[in-house]
């Protein structure tokens, strides 16, 4: 089965995508309610230690919800768990399988996601069938330690070398969405500054008007 227009339309005019922070189910559930009140419509289940049996159950039942307030529900890192929730797309890092391999099992049916860092890689992606990047990170951020900070000028340079969309990623806030603006970069992903809920999403989307 094909991806839906509207997840496609989700992921191209998205300019907020929120990222799910490691949580128990319950409380994953009651955040990802209050984006969507605030006008999120980009939402990734992204967990990084709960068992997979539970992330299903979770993925399951995240996926009605997003979709009934028009959005799209994309699953991090693990394409199985992906197609078995009926999720609009899975988010594939670089140690994870690739671009290329996921698109021979998901065919059309999935929005496929990845990460890069450089113009390169970019386009690396899009030529083996990504439909957007995550590219970063922005600034210095506790979750993706250990990798070496690009700058919004960085990521202009990567969203510059491809023609799908890019998001940029890490360390993100609502007071730095003008630094990354300047650098002509409308999509942002953030992880640890949406756990506020709500009133963080709404902050957000006000700066990104």
């Amino acid at each position: 089965m094909a991806i839906s227009t509207d997840a496609r339309t989700v992921v191209r005019e998205g300019r907020l995508y929120a990222i799910t922070p490691d949580a128990p189910a319950e409380a994953v559930i009651e955040l990802v309610g209050a984006w969507l009140v605030a006008g999120v419509r980009l939402v990734q289940l992204r967990q990084t230690s709960m068992p997979r049996g539970e992330l299903l159950a979770l993925a399951r039942r995240l996926v009605p919800e997003v979709r009934r307030a028009g959005g799209a529900l994309i699953v991090n890192d693990q394409l199985d768990l992906a197609l078995l929730a009926e999720a609009d797309g899975v988010h594939l890092g670089p140690d994870d399988l690739s671009v290329a391999a996921a698109r021979s099992v998901a065919g059309s049916g999935l929005l496929i996601g990845a990460s890069a860092a450089t113009p390169e890689a970019a386009r690396e992606a899009e030529a083996a069938g990504a439909d957007y990047l995550g590219s970063g990170p922005a600034f210095s951020t506790t979750t993706k330690t250990g990798k070496p900070v690009i700058g919004p000028s960085g990521i202009a340079a990567v969203a510059a070398s491809v023609s799908i969309p890019v998001f940029a990623i890490g360390g993100i806030t609502p007071e730095r969405v003008a630094e990354v603006r300047r650098a002509g970069l409308e999509r942002v992903c953030a992880i640890g500054a949406l756990a506020a809920g709500g009133a963080a999403a709404r902050s957000f989307l006000e700066a990104l008007r």
